[in-house]
């Protein structure tokens, strides 16, 4: 028997998605704009260091924090580019929008970038939507909907993570640039052959939905909620887990908005074996659980 335990289990965000789509769709062509002319990027502090920032990342910041206020005014909204308060702390529902995830991509070029656009109810990610603009690919997912896959000209598909649960057969999704012998460690540990690199939260994960990759480990504490609310139901509902690096759930719409216990993203067969596997290591490393409020 079907047990609804919380009114956010018996959703199904229809006017939500339909509108998180539009928006993503309508920034992604916003930063496009961008992408063929000369690039004037500047420094910015953040809760994680200094960190690049472009008029792309603050066009598409404006467009989809100034639509869904309109569109949902009681709801709470934390966003990259947007100057934070305290309000959102008082809301059930709080979006989590990430105009430009993959700045560095967007500004090599290479095109791992992304609008990530993901609501929490309760602190837990219901809905969420990745746009790859110069990929033309968006994935979305809502909770109890499964997770989708648009591309132009083809049917849009149902995703399924792969059964891969064989550590030293799996595949690893890494990132191009936020490398470290420590991350070199743990993919000596899991016995990991072959890695994918790509930049953005949202992209690597569309790897593993897509059964391109079935693992991505992510050692730094710098990344922040809104790389992780929309890719992570994506993930959910497409059969893998997203936990921090002690496998434990992340909560969003905290006062801090760090992930300060890092990420495991995985296709779910082996999730449990390689929180396990690294274990060790992250005792190695001096790591231990923060506990973020």
């Amino acid at each position: 028997m079907l047990m609804i335990t919380s009114k956010a289990q018996d959703e199904s965000y229809e006017r939500e998605l339909a509108v998180a789509l539009e928006l993503a769709r309508e920034a992604g062509a916003e930063i496009l704009k961008f992408y063929d002319e000369p690039i004037r990027v500047e420094q910015k502090r953040s809760a994680g260091g200094i960190e690049p920032v472009t008029e792309a990342d603050r066009a598409a910041n404006e467009l989809i924090v100034h639509r869904l206020a309109r569109k949902f005014p009681d709801d709470g909204i934390l966003a990259e580019e947007s100057v934070d308060t305290a309000v959102r702390l008082s809301k059930r529902r709080v979006w989590m929008i990430d105009p430009l995830d993959g700045t560095t991509g967007f500004i090599d070029r290479n095109g791992d970038f992304a609008v990530q656009i993901g609501l929490a109810v309760d602190g837990e990610s219901v809905m969420g939507v990745v746009y790859q603009p110069l990929a033309d690919t968006l994935y979305w997912a809502a909770r109890g909907r499964g997770s989708w896959i648009e591309r132009p000209g083809l049917e849009t598909t149902r995703a399924q993570v792969s059964g891969r649960n064989i550590l030293d057969q799996m595949r690893m999704a890494a990132s191009r640039t936020h490398r470290s012998a420590r991350l070199d460690m743990v993919v000596e540990k899991l016995g990991v052959k072959e890695e994918v690199r790509r930049g953005s939260v949202g992209v690597k994960v569309g790897l593993i939905v897509e059964q391109q990759c079935d693992l991505y480990v992510h050692l730094s504490p710098r990344s922040k909620q809104w790389d992780t609310c929309a890719p992570e139901i994506i993930l959910t509902e497409a059969g893998g887990r997203l936990t921090d690096l002690f496998g434990q759930p992340f909560r969003y719409n905290a006062l801090d908005v760090q992930n300060r216990n890092g990420i495991v993203a995985t296709n779910g067969a082996a999730h449990a074996k390689i929180i396990e596997t690294i274990a060790p290591l992250l005792k190695q490393f001096g790591r231990e659980p923060i506990d973020i409020k």
